[in-house]
């Protein structure tokens, strides 16, 4: 079934077309890819997807339903969950801290119960603390619950912002160059844990990224955006021989 449909979408910014025509389908339990140059505009379309940006044409389908207009919180309590390129943490705030905030649509409790600590707020926060745990024991991160989210290295902030991700749990989880500044070992781990996400969660993902690697290795379809068209779609075979592809995208290796 068809969990999430882009249809001609488009946005144009003065003169400048940075998403146009673009068709694009992913369904459940899919493990997607969205490829393509800098400046392909591959950013703008998560950001059309998720609210960010409202289309100046076309529209976003989300289990059949236009999102077009919903703000980014309307369409995250949807369930449509995204990371960024730039890693978006509350640095101050610990581990677990984090995890919190995305099960705050889920677990409520009103200023009062918190400020007088009421039964209804011990219940709501042993229930989050219980819960965002688990997500961390997810990524091996438990043991790092109480520390400052700044005080992890680079590739364990990257999975806490997974975690933070599914804490809101969503149907279709968007990745925006989750290996960006990771090393070889760190962007194997990381691999392993968006497959091992994808079976636990059974969610669908989406994830821009620059590291063919991980891509081809792991992305059953693949996307190419080119100066915000979609160039190509297919499986990473037939992506990798696209000879449009090569010209604008992957190069040769002569």
């Amino acid at each position: 079934m068809t969990l999430l449909k882009a249809d001609h979408l488009g946005i144009q910014f003065g003169g400048l077309k940075a998403v146009d025509e673009f068709n694009f389908e992913i369904g459940d339990n899919d493990l997607y890819g969205l490829i393509g140059p800098n400046g392909a505009g591959k950013t703008t379309v998560f950001n059309l997807l998720t609210g960010v940006y409202k289309p100046t044409s076309g529209a976003v389908l989300f289990d059949g339903k236009s999102i077009s207009k919903n703000n980014p919180t309307q369409i995250t309590q949807m369930g449509i969950a995204r990371t960024f390129q730039n890693i978006r943490l509350f640095k101050n705030m610990t581990v677990i801290d984090n995890v919190k905030i995305g099960l705050h649509n889920k677990y409520k409790y009103s200023l009062l119960d918190s400020i007088f600590h009421t039964p209804k707020y011990f219940k709501c926060e042993k229930a989050m603390v219980k819960e965002a745990m688990s997500l961390l024991e997810v990524f091996g991160l438990e043991e790092f619950a109480e520390s400052k989210a700044k005080n992890l290295p680079y590739g364990k902030q990257r999975k806490l912002e997974i975690a933070r991700a599914l804490a809101t749990s969503p149907k279709l989880l968007l990745l925006d160059e989750p290996a960006a500044g990771m090393n070889p070992t760190e962007t194997t781990e990381l691999m392993e844990t968006i497959k091992l996400v994808r079976e636990r969660f059974k969610i669908s993902i989406l994830l821009i990224e620059h590291d063919m690697k991980l891509v081809m290795g792991i992305c059953e379809k693949i996307a190419v955006l080119n100066f915000g068209t979609v160039l190509a779609f297919g499986d990473p075979e037939d992506i990798k021989n696209n000879p449009e592809v090569i010209a604008a995208y992957l190069g040769t290796d002569e």
